[in-house]
């Protein structure tokens, strides 16, 4: 049978333009607009640059679409490529684990999508990358990759597309945009921008005198202070419900027997999906102001894990109450279930801690002792400060280990709740400093398969307990080794 080859849509052209505008015309208004009537050299010769590279950029655009192309056969994907040099990437079925796409406004105004195949591997050729397609193309990717997979899976069973069938476990509501615009403190954003556009605006226009004698009007008149103070919060407030509405409006978090699907955004749409045995650990992180308010935020640790502002999309909704969320995350992965009390460090542990040498106490009463003399009071709250942090810190460790599951939480104002199995850990290394062996006890480094390698330590186990930690997972290679 024979495929055909395939460029991306034309469309690609247009994006690629935008975000090369939207990266440059800082510099534009800078050098042809701020500097319009300078004649100083580094400008001169800056807007000649800026010329050259703007046109060598819309020339290797239009190229770039010109020679990239794509054929998806029964069960491989080929990308070829090059200008002047031709490559060819074949990238079998079998090697993609997870998928994304996106979809901005860039791409609704031409009724397109974007989607990302992810290898589970590192390098510049870890992810496939569509940036460009219709959303019918995206379906006929997606329906041959999902049928090859499942095929492999279970050859004498036909499955049906996984895009159908789906169990919905959590849909964003009002309520939950409302709890998450006030816990991510958006609307607190508004304030610095302010603060910026005033210092920005005195700098040129000379309004500090003006802005002086308004300020004492203003104290002199309170009420008109305090209105004005509450008519900027409830501007803050509407601006950061809808930064969060176009963040995490329409979110869905649904589930079939293979696979996790997570869909999210109004302005920008993404969805994202991840196989449930490529799964290696799930961590459940709160904040300080989370803790008080019973929310938690879940995020998934898999082999394909896709690195930069990615990781939060294979995060379940980072507002979802704790209960809420712990009791979806049971319905989709019943093998991680979440202990709420586990053992705690014995008290040398805390004072294991406080006898750490405290290297940014150090760095802060060098740096004043030399340049700003009269500050050196500062170095007393943050040494205040870090003692303050490493009880807390010790307060909130904990670890447990029950059959073939380990669990780890620590941290002070964040707190993080580790699980894994062992079967998906690569290796767990101890070690211990001399400091440590005095007080009788070692650090655990534990590493699971991701992208990149994940690691979580958890300082001050017993050594006794570390030896029991280390001889428990040598089981794993005994298990295996004793599997036919």
């Amino acid at each position: 049978m024979k495929h055909e080859k395939r460029r991306y849509h034309p469309a690609l052209i247009a994006v690629e333009l935008l975000s090369f505008f939207k990266n440059s015309v800082g510099f534009y208004l800078f050098l042809f607009i701020l500097k319009a009537s300078s004649t100083s050299t580094w400008v001169i010769w800056g807007r000649y640059i800026l010329i050259i590279a703007s046109v060598f950029t819309i020339i290797s655009i239009v190229l770039k679409w010109s020679t990239i192309r794509y054929e998806i056969t029964n069960d491989t994907i080929i990308i070829y490529e090059g200008i002047f040099i031709k490559k060819q990437r074949h990238i079998a079925f079998s090697r993609i684990h997870n998928h994304t796409s996106n979809t901005n406004f860039v791409h609704r105004w031409f009724k397109l999508t974007s989607l990302k195949l992810d290898t589970g591997t590192t390098g510049d050729h870890s992810a496939i990358e569509f940036p460009v397609i219709t959303i019918e193309e995206r379906k006929r990717i997606l329906s041959k990759l999902d049928g090859k997979q499942d095929s492999e899976q279970d050859e004498k069973e036909k499955r049906m597309n996984p895009l159908t069938g789906r169990t919905v476990h959590f849909q964003s509501t009002k309520k939950d945009l409302i709890r998450a615009s006030f816990t991510s403190l958006s609307f607190l954003a508004i304030f610095p921008l302010l603060s910026a556009i005033y210092f920005n605006l005195a700098e040129y226009f000379q309004i500090e005198d003006t802005a002086e004698n308004a300020l004492d009007y203003l104290f002199i008149h309170w009420w008109i202070l305090i209105i004005l103070f509450i008519f900027a919060l409830a501007i803050s407030i509407v601006i950061g419900f809808f930064k969060t509405s176009m963040k995490y409006g329409n979110y869905v978090i649904s589930d079939n027997q293979e696979q996790i699907f997570i869909e999210k955004g109004i302005g920008n749409f993404t969805s994202f999906s991840i196989q449930k045995n490529r799964v290696q650990a799930v961590i459940v992180e709160q904040t300080l102001l989370k803790r008080i308010l019973g929310l938690a935020s879940i995020k998934l640790i898999s082999t394909s894990s896709f690195e930069g502002d990615d990781q939060e999309t294979s995060s379940l909704y980072p507002f979802m109450p704790k209960h809420k969320a712990y009791e979806i995350l049971h319905k989709m992965l019943p093998n991680y279930y979440i202990e709420e009390h586990m053992e705690r460090f014995p008290t040398k542990v805390l004072w294991l801690k406080l006898l750490r040498p405290y290297y940014l106490t150090i760095f802060t009463i060098i740096g004043l002792y030399f340049f700003k003399k009269e500050w050196l009071w500062i170095s007393a709250i943050i040494f205040t400060l870090s003692i303050l942090l490493r009880v807390l810190d010790y307060l909130f460790t904990s670890y447990i280990r029950h059959g073939n599951t380990v669990q780890i939480r620590k941290g002070g104002l964040t707190n993080s709740t580790f699980v894994t199995h062992r079967e998906r850990i690569q290796q767990i290394t101890v070690k211990h400093s001399w400091l440590q062996r005095q007080f009788g006890v070692a650090t655990l480094l534990f590493s699971n398969k991701a992208k990149p390698l994940y690691e979580s330590e958890l300082y001050g186990v017993p050594r006794e307990e570390a030896s029991t930690f280390f001889n428990w997972y040598h089981k794993k290679s005994l298990d295996n080794n004793q599997t036919p």
